[in-house]
């Protein structure tokens, strides 16, 4: 994603769907991984995202800047390792607003913010049927 992000400038679409079968998305104008990194493995790929719009609610902003976090990669500034606590590797604060990578929990659990998560849409305690994340080079304005 690095190698790809750092040719051009690319934009972030993110489909999301419930189990009633509601959708909603998320575009970002602006979307990179290790943009301004001179060795991005050692800087922990970090998000940078701007410019949203959607149905969706922004629920990537917290995420902006953060470096991506795995259960044997600690990255996030959390005093446990977020990756490990909610089941999933993620660009993690302290620890998420999303969480793309969490588990398949098939709509409404018990357990806290440990699903495919997107907080600003179905709350905490829902896990999303189907979560797509699209990029695409941004279109250069004519002149």
């Amino acid at each position: 994603m690095h190698a790809l992000t750092i040719q051009a400038n690319y934009e972030l679409r993110i489909d999301l769907e419930d189990f009633e079968n509601s959708t909603a998305f998320a575009q970002y104008g602006a979307f990179g991984v290790g943009l301004f990194s001179v060795d991005p493995d050692e800087d922990g790929y970090p998000l940078t995202i701007a410019d949203y719009s959607g149905t969706a609610g922004d629920s990537m902003l917290k995420h902006n800047g953060m470096k991506f976090t795995t259960k044997d990669q600690d990255n996030d500034q959390s005093e446990n390792n977020c990756a490990s606590f909610y089941h999933g590797a993620w660009w993690y604060r302290n620890c998420h607003t999303s969480n793309l990578n969490g588990q398949y929990l098939r709509g409404q659990h018990t357990s806290y913010a440990d699903g495919i998560e997107w907080s600003s849409w179905t709350g905490w305690q829902y896990s999303l049927k189907f979560a797509e994340m699209k990029i695409r080079a941004t279109r250069e304005e004519s002149k």
